[in-house]
This record gives structure tokens, C-alpha cells and sequence, in this order.
């Protein structure tokens, strides 16, 4: 296991999915401590004072005019997280719940909300041992932070709601008892400390967004493999050419093509133009480096923004100074414009992947029957595994319209403006998930199709996938059940196993 992330330090897309997976675990290191101590003694002094400071002695929203006695504020946080846990609908994920606490834990780390560093060293102990809260995916606008999912979060920290444990959904209470943690009474601006911010669309969105470019490097693949088995030319990817419009993502995703493709001979079994006539392929093969190429440009853009916000502090009011300032860091926006147009270019993706299949299956290329068929007519191939892949893009299509053109008005107009960046996190996490399912189906297919070049070689790359997947996944022999086929490859290419190819 590698060594143990320091809460409080600048957090990569790396780090979120191994503290997720519970492949990594966390420490609150001395310095940090000081930190949240310090952020901590600025609140108690603010409470001595009988200020009025926002959430910390006064009611949340609307309410905050209201203000609260001093004997009241335990009650008044506990009150806070019992009334905001109210999200509805499927669980997330346990990695997307554990990656929720341990984002949490570490902004709070970062000193600038003043919780009592105990309350942080809980969250780390609970993310150790392994417990993830239970927690409704929807509820959330984006506004102020991602309240009611986080909430849900904290009730597992007072000892309420439920949780994850080694894979079982037990209570909240009992899930504290077996990793040996107390359930913690909230002090001042602590329940607040736990709700505000962007932690739950970080967390949904973040590793959807890592499981995009595994679809990316399977995409590449499956399109390096279709234009093998469509006998297409890799003229269009020629770096002189390239050159010409040097967007960097185009320029990569035609490298790692080349790569995927040097030494073919099938490619160099048709360039002999007398038995071969066609000039151009379909766009779906000459365009790859235009189209994937852009993809991969807006999933970076998408990762610096997460990455940002990863090392932000999103909290309210904050810690700044000698100052207890109340702002909007919590608004989810820039979050929310980023996983829109990281959907839009997955949807891309798996719209030019099922324009490849329809290619692979048309019966129309060199050497491949019709849908990809043994004996068309008795057989039906995959005539409707592309159907699938056409049923998927077209839900993408619904999918891929942004949330973040949209806000609506809550807590008596008080938060009159939202990002609505939570329903960005989780239609692009299921645009991923569709996309990645299509691109399955893209190299399954055009395995088949590899086949029917044989005793021909195909590209040095091409051939290290083909051997990757036939190693999962045997050729078939005939019409036969294709979905659990389907699925399993699905799930190699979320897990990253296409990654590696690269040469």
C-alpha cells in the first residue's frame, strides 16, 4: 500500500480514487493539527464575543438573521445535520461516499473552517478502517455546497443514518462501534463545517471523470482495431499533416494511433490502389485524430478544473486570518460547466464509436461479411449489439444537455442562484458509463472483424489489445448470448485494463 496521504496537502485525481478504493490510507500530521487548532481557538474567540457570526450563532439561510443562545449551539449544529439529511433515491457508490468523507476531512484540514482537529482525525479513522456513509444521490443543487447528500455524511458522524461496511449496509451507530469510534457531539460551526461545500459533486464527478479517460484509451484502441478490420489507411494520421492544425490533444491522439498501427501488415496489404479503390475513409476513421483528439482536450481542461477545486477551500463562513468572512465559495459552478462539457465529449466519443460499429457490421469492407456474421442469414451476428450501441449514444445525446444552463430559486430566494452542479456530476457519470459500454461493443466487434485478415498482422499496439481482450474474452464461435460478453468488457475498460497500450 503506498504511504499515507497527509490531509490537508493538494489532492490529484490519483489520490481521490486510491483513498476511494480504500487502497490508500490517510493521517492528520502535526502541522496540519496546528492548523485546524489555530482555526479552531478563532471561532471559540468569535463565540466569546457574542458576535454575530453565520452559521456558528445564527440560524442557516433565511434564517440567518436569527440569532442563537450560547447554551443552544450544540443543539443548533445537531439540529442542522438531522434537518438537512434528507436526499432521495439510489445510494451512491461506496467509493463515491468514501470519497466524499475523505474530501471533506481534507479541506477541513486545510485550517480555514474551525472544527476541532478530534473531529477530523474521526473521518480519517473511519475512512481507514474502511466504513463509507450511506448516502441518497439526489437533492443536491449545487448551492450552497452539496447539503443534503453531506449531510447524510455527517450522520454517520453523530452515530444516526447508515453506512457501508466491507460491502453491507448496516446503521450508522453500529458501523462507529466496529471501527471503534465515538460518535461525536458537534461543537459551534461544526455541522455547518461538514455540509458546506462542493465535496459530493467533487467526489461523483471526479471519478467519473477518471473513468472517462479509460474510456478514451479504449476508444483509441477500438478505433485502431476498426481500421484494421475495415482495411482503412492510416494516411490521415501522418504527423506532416497533423502538424497543420496542431490542437495538442489532435496531436496526441494521432501519435498514440501511429504507435497502435506501425508495423501492420495488414495496412500494408492494401496499398496497392489497383486492388484497392478507395481514396478516403468514412469520417469515423480519418477524423479519429479530430474528434478523439478534442475529447481528450476538453477531459483535460475538466481535470485542471476538478484539480483546482480538489486543492480549494469551499466552505462558509471561513476561517481567514484574524477574520470570520462569509462568501460563496461553495457555489458549485465552475464544477458544474466542467463535467457538462466533459459529458458532451464522452458522448462524442461513443457517438463516433457506434458510427464505427454500423461500419464494422455493414458488410460492405473487404473480407467482412455482414454483420460480422459466420453464416449471414442463418446467423445474425452482431446485428443488435449495434443496435444497443445506437440505443446508448441516443440516450447520451439526452444526457449530454447541461445542467448548468439551469438554476432555480431556494431557502426563500436567499440562494437565488445555483450551480446545479450535482446533476452534472451524475449524468456524466452515466454518459461514461454508456459510452464505455458502446466502446465494449466497438472492440468486440472489431475483433471479429481482425480475424478475418488472418494469417495478416495487425499493428504493434492493435495486436497487444487484441491479446489483452481475447485474454477475457475468447472469440466466438456463432450466434451465442452476447450481453454477459458485452458487459465484462464494459467493465475492463472502467477498471482501466486498455490503459496501458500505448506502443
Amino acid at each position: 500500500m503506498p504511504a499515507a496521504f497527509s490531509l490537508g496537502a493538494a489532492v490529484e485525481l490519483e489520490d481521490l480514487a486510491a483513498v476511494a478504493s480504500n487502497a490508500r490510507r490517510v493521517v492528520l500530521n502535526g502541522p496540519a493539527r496546528k492548523r485546524a487548532a489555530s482555526s479552531r481557538r478563532k471561532i471559540e474567540r468569535s463565540v466569546s464575543l457574542s458576535r454575530p457570526v453565520y452559521g456558528v450563532n445564527t440560524g442557516f439561510g433565511q434564517l440567518a438573521c436569527r440569532r442563537v443562545a450560547a447554551g443552544e449551539l450544540k443543539t443548533l449544529q445537531r439540529n442542522l445535520v438531522l434537518s438537512h439529511a434528507c436526499a432521495v433515491g439510489p445510494l451512491l457508490e461506496e467509493q463515491e461516499a468514501r470519497a466524499i468523507l475523505f474530501l471533506r476531512a481534507n479541506e477541513l484540514a486545510r485550517g480555514f473552517s474551525g472544527v476541532r482537529p478530534q473531529l477530523i482525525e474521526m473521518m480519517a479513522r473511519l475512512i481507514n478502517a474502511g466504513a463509507a456513509p450511506a448516502i441518497p444521490s439526489r437533492g443536491s443543487v449545487g448551492a450552497s455546497g452539496d447539503l443534503a447528500p453531506q449531510a447524510h455524511m455527517a450522520l454517520l458522524l453523530i452515530g444516526e443514518g447508515e453506512a457501508f461496511w466491507k460491502g453491507r449496509k448496516i446503521k450508522g451507530a453500529e458501523a462507529l462501534r466496529r471501527c471503534g469510534v465515538k460518535a461525536a457531539v458537534l461543537e459551534a460551526k461544526e455541522g455547518l463545517a461538514l455540509l458546506n461545500g462542493t465535496q459530493a459533486m467533487q467526489a461523483v464527478g471526479g471519478l467519473a471523470l477518471r473513468r472517462a479517460l479509460m474510456v478514451f484509451s479504449a476508444a483509441q484502441l477500438a478505433g485502431a482495431m476498426s481500421l484494421e478490420a475495415l482495411t482503412g489507411t492510416p494516411v490521415a494520421f501522418d504527423e506532416a499533416l497533423q502538424r497543420l492544425k496542431p490542437h495538442p490533444g489532435q496531436l496526441a491522439a494521432a501519435r498514440q494511433l501511429r504507435r497502435m498501427l506501425a508495423g501492420s501488415e495488414i495496412c500494408e496489404s492494401h496499398r496497392d490502389v489497383s486492388r484497392d479503390r478507395r481514396v478516403q475513409d468514412a469520417y469515423s476513421l480519418r477524423c479519429m485524430p479530430q474528434v478523439h483528439g478534442a475529447a481528450l482536450d476538453t477531459l483535460g481542461n475538466s481535470r485542471r478544473v476538478l484539480e483546482t477545486e480538489l486543492r480549494s477551500v469551499t466552505d462558509n463562513p471561513l476561517v481567514v486570518g484574524a477574520r470570520v468572512l462569509s462568501g460563496g465559495n461553495f457555489h458549485g459552478q465552475a464544477l458544474s460547466f466542467s463535467f457538462d462539457f466533459a459529458a458532451i465529449a464522452v458522448a462524442a466519443l461513443g457517438n463516433i464509436a457506434e458510427r464505427r460499429i454500423a461500419q464494422l457490421i455493414s458488410g460492405r469492407a473487404p473480407k467482412l461479411k455482414s454483420f460480422l456474421a459466420h453464416n449471414p442469414g442463418l446467423e445474425s451476428g452482431w446485428m443488435i449489439p449495434q443496435v444497443v450501441a445506437a440505443s446508448l449514444a441516443s440516450e447520451n445525446k439526452g444526457l449530454a444537455h447541461p445542467a448548468s444552463v439551469d438554476s432555480i430559486p431556494t431557502s426563500e430566494d436567499k440562494e437565488d442562484f445555483v450551480s446545479m452542479g450535482m446533476g452534472a456530476a451524475l449524468k456524466f457519470k452515466q454518459v461514461v458509463f454508456n459510452a464505455a459500454q458502446i466502446v465494449a461493443i466497438e472492440l468486440l466487434c472489431a475483433a471479429e472483424g481482425l480475424q478475418a485478415h488472418a494469417p495478416l498482422k495487425p499493428g504493434q499496439g492493435v495486436r497487444l489489445g487484441l491479446k489483452l481482450l481475447r485474454a477475457q474474452v475468447p472469440a466466438g464461435r456463432g450466434d451465442e448470448i452476447l450481453g454477459p460478453r458485452m458487459e465484462k468488457v464494459r467493465e475492463l475498460i472502467l477498471s482501466g485494463y486498455f490503459q496501458e497500450i500505448d506502443s
